[in-house]
């Protein structure tokens, strides 16, 4: 019995602390705008940076990715007693990944993850996180697109896990994050090929703006009204 308990419970704990949507929870600690309502609308550190608040994006990528880390790392110390091994582990970090996707305390709408990703690499395996890391920032620097350096970084996991590491009962975990990273970058990858994707460190327009055509019809409509009053014959008293 316990041998099905205790893992269960990790992976159910490790989805509930994935739920937890730091882009949102940050951003209503220090004042701003819900990530939601701007930018991308993606809960998540690049869109959080689109608010121009640096201090409030870099606190969002490292919760984001303690969220993965934490829960693996707690798993692979501790666990042994409890007979939790390396499979549920990576079953743990794929449960904190999967919440960050679908957290249950915002209404299962979430981000795409990839911080949280790094995060669970990095405890699974700490010289892959790296290695995948790398990639990312060699792509970002490069290209300065966060989506093309997160789609890079989510092909190279798995495959780098396989060629230079053992394939081993984490690898499964580490090829589903990286397919789900890619189908949430899906209309990414739209832009990416129209050529409408936003670069990194660009500002984001405010939610609620007024679009400029309304505006012009609201400002025509208001000098029309002006106008007529002032060309409106006066009554001469008898």
């Amino acid at each position: 019995m316990q041998s099905v308990l205790f893992p269960l419970l990790a992976v159910v704990a490790g989805y509930l602390i994935g739920s937890l949507s730091f882009a949102v929870i940050v951003s209503r600690l220090m004042g701003l705008s819900d990530p939601r309502s701007y930018g991308s609308g993606n809960p998540g550190a690049t869109n959080v940076l689109r608010s121009g608040n640096k201090a409030a994006a870099i606190l969002t990528l490292v919760f984001d990715a303690l969220k993965g880390y934490v829960p693996v790392l707690l798993v692979l110390k501790f666990g042994a007693p409890y007979g939790l091994e390396e499979g549920t582990a990576a079953l743990v970090g794929l449960a904190a990944f999967i919440g960050h996707l679908w957290p249950v305390f915002f209404k299962f709408i979430g981000g795409k993850g990839v911080a949280t990703a790094a995060g669970v690499l990095l405890a699974i395996n700490p010289w892959l996180g790296l290695a995948v890391l790398g990639v990312w920032i060699a792509m970002a620097v490069v290209f300065r697109y966060s989506s093309l350096a997160s789609l890079s970084a989510a092909v190279a996991a798995p495959l780098l896990q396989m060629l230079i590491w053992d394939v081993g009962p984490e690898l499964p975990a580490i090829a589903l994050m990286s397919l789900l990273l890619v189908w949430r970058h899906a209309a990414n990858i739209k832009k990416l090929m129209a050529g409408t994707e936003s670069k990194l460190g660009q500002k984001a327009a405010p939610a609620a703006t007024v679009p400029a055509a309304k505006s012009h019809r609201h400002e025509h409509s208001r000098e029309k009204r002006e106008h007529k009053s002032s060309h409106k014959p006066r009554q001469h008293s008898k």
